[in-house]
C-alpha cells in the first residue's frame, strides 16, 4: 500500500540528492535556478556556498525558524515510522535503513535551519505557492520542484497540477519535476491527463531517466519547455 499522509509535510533534501533526482550538469548549475516548494533542504545553502545562483519559494517560509523546527519534530517520528512499516517500497542501497534515512533527512534539514534566517535576509527564500508565483515572465533559467507536484497528487487536483507547470514554465526556460509518483510509490494519476494536456498547449514534455531511486521505480523526472 505504501506511505500514506495527510498533508504536506517539511521534509529536506540534500543538493547531492538534488543533482541526481534532476540529472544535474555542471553547465546546469552554473544557470540561474528556482526551487519551487523548496522547504527545508539544504540545496539552497550549499549551492550558495559554491557561489551558485539559487531562490527557493515555499509557503512555509512565512513560519519562524522555531515554527518550522517544530513542524518538522512533530512530523519527523511519523515519516520514519511509515518507511519502517513499508521496507519493500524503498530501495535500500545508499540509504541502508529508515534511521540512516532520518539522519541524513535532519542533516539537510538542520543545515537549512542554521541558513533560515540569513536567507530570507538575502532574498534566497521567500514565501511563495503554486499556482501563483511572483517572479518575472522568464527570470530564470531552470525551475525545480521536488516531491511536490505529483508525489501529493491525492491532495492536489490534475488542474491544480496542470497550472502550477505552466506557471513553472511562465517562470523558468525550462521545468523539472521529480518524482513522478505518489507518497504511496504509485504511478500519479495525473501525470498522463496533464501531460496530454501540456502537450496540447504546446510544450515539449518529456520523461527522463534519472541516477536516483529510493522508492521503488522513482528513478523518473519530466521536463516540460516551452515551444517558441
Amino acid at each position: 500500500m505504501g506511505l500514506k499522509l495527510e498533508s504536506v509535510i517539511p521534509w529536506g533534501r540534500s543538493l547531492a540528492e538534488y543533482i541526481r533526482m534532476f540529472n544535474l550538469t555542471p553547465d546546469d548549475l552554473q544557470l540561474k535556478i528556482l526551487d519551487c516548494g523548496g522547504g527545508p533542504a539544504s540545496f539552497n545553502i550549499e549551492m550558495t556556498r559554491l557561489g551558485y545562483n539559487v531562490i527557493s519559494c515555499d509557503p512555509v517560509y512565512q513560519f519562524t525558524n522555531h515554527e518550522i523546527r517544530e513542524r518538522i519534530q512533530k512530523t519527523y517520528q511519523k515519516v520514519i515510522d511509515g518507511v519502517q512499516a513499508n521496507l519493500d517500497s524503498y530501495v535500500w542501497h545508499e540509504i541502508q535503513s529508515p534511521e540512516d534515512l532520518g539522519q541524513i533527512r535532519m542533516s539537510a534539514m538542520q543545515q537549512f535551519l542554521e541558513d533560515f534566517l540569513q536567507g530570507i535576509q538575502q532574498g534566497r527564500y521567500l514565501t511563495a505557492e503554486l499556482p501563483v508565483l511572483p517572479f518575472k515572465t522568464q527570470q530564470f533559467d531552470l525551475a525545480l520542484c521536488s516531491h511536490l507536484l505529483f508525489t501529493y497528487s491525492d491532495f492536489f487536483s490534475e488542474d491544480f497540477h496542470l497550472a502550477s507547470i505552466v506557471e513553472l514554465c511562465r517562470v523558468a526556460a525550462a521545468v523539472r519535476v521529480f518524482p513522478l509518483l505518489n507518497v504511496s510509490g504509485e504511478a500519479s494519476p495525473v501525470l498522463q491527463p496533464v501531460m496530454e494536456k501540456l502537450k496540447a498547449q504546446g510544450y515539449s514534455v518529456e520523461i527522463q531517466p534519472v541516477p536516483y531511486e529510493f522508492q521503488k521505480d522513482g528513478n523518473q523526472m519530466l521536463q516540460i519547455k516551452s515551444v517558441v
